[in-house]
């Protein structure tokens, strides 16, 4: 997801690469199997992301799209679903939604302003849904002794939505022991630096044994940081920032396993 921090609104860039284009479908099984196998007794961390790893925020997009064209008179955008939310680009959004180009360019400034008061928000991040076959996935790691460590770029005043998007997903909660939830703790906090205090925090503790997150920069910054350990990237969506992730590190594009 965008950064939240020292980047604010100018980090919302158009993506030109098709997203999922890296992944390829039939090594998923695999590359989630291998990540499961390196779980053990003296590592047993698997850390994820949330935002485009695994939780969806395009149905919290799309209401707030809503809730502007309800505001503003504008049948199109009142009407819009989550699958019309196919960049951070809120543009392409409302053309997804009927919108012309000169129409939605005109109102882009006007919408991001709205989108910015609101997205960073519990009140609408409990509106997120699951990315496929993560809530099996995540009571996988628990089923092998894992712990699950949720890390993310959200701040504290994201926890209570966060909390019940976790429950409609059926995710493992936060328990203070095998399952934890790590928030930034001020909106402005810069994502990239709170992801580099996590893994200072991560080293602390008993060891990583894989990891996942849809940010390039940040699955390369993990792969550095723990080179023992499976760090796998999710190839849904991304800030659009010009960084490839590191060839030593697979892609894939959901959590769903054949059995």
């Amino acid at each position: 997801m965008p950064t939240s921090g020292a980047s604010g609104i100018e980090g919302l860039v158009k993506i030109d690469v098709p997203f999922g284009a890296r992944a390829v479908p039939a090594d998923q099984e695999r590359i989630l199997r291998e990540a499961l196998a390196g779980i053990r007794p003296a590592r047993p961390v698997a850390a994820f992301d949330l935002d485009s790893t695994t939780l969806s925020n395009k149905p919290r997009q799309a209401r707030i799209v809503r809730e502007f064209g309800s505001e503003r008179g504008i049948p199109q955008l009142a009407d819009c679903p989550p699958q019309a939310v196919v960049s951070w680009d809120l543009r392409d959004t409302m053309r997804m939604c009927g919108l012309s180009r000169e129409h939605a360019d005109r109102l882009d400034r006007d919408l991001r302003r709205f989108w910015l008061k609101r997205f960073f928000t519990s009140e609408y991040c409990k509106d997120d849904e699951p990315i496929a076959g993560a809530g099996e996935y995540l009571r996988r790691v628990i089923g092998v002794g894992g712990e699950v460590l949720y890390i993310t770029g959200r701040h504290a005043g994201m926890e209570a939505g966060t909390l019940e998007s976790f429950r409609r997903a059926g995710f493992p909660p936060p328990d203070g022991s095998r399952v934890q939830l790590w928030l930034k703790p001020r909106l402005e906090d810069d994502d990239d630096r709170w992801k580099e205090i996590c893994h200072a925090r991560l080293r602390e503790l008993s060891g990583l044994a894989c990891a996942f997150d849809n940010e390039p920069t940040h699955v390369n910054a993990y792969k550095r940081a723990f080179p023992e350990a499976r760090v796998v990237h999710l190839d849904t969506d991304h800030s659009g920032r010009p960084v490839e992730v590191r060839p030593d590190v697979p892609s894939i594009v959901d959590f769903r396993m054949a059995g």
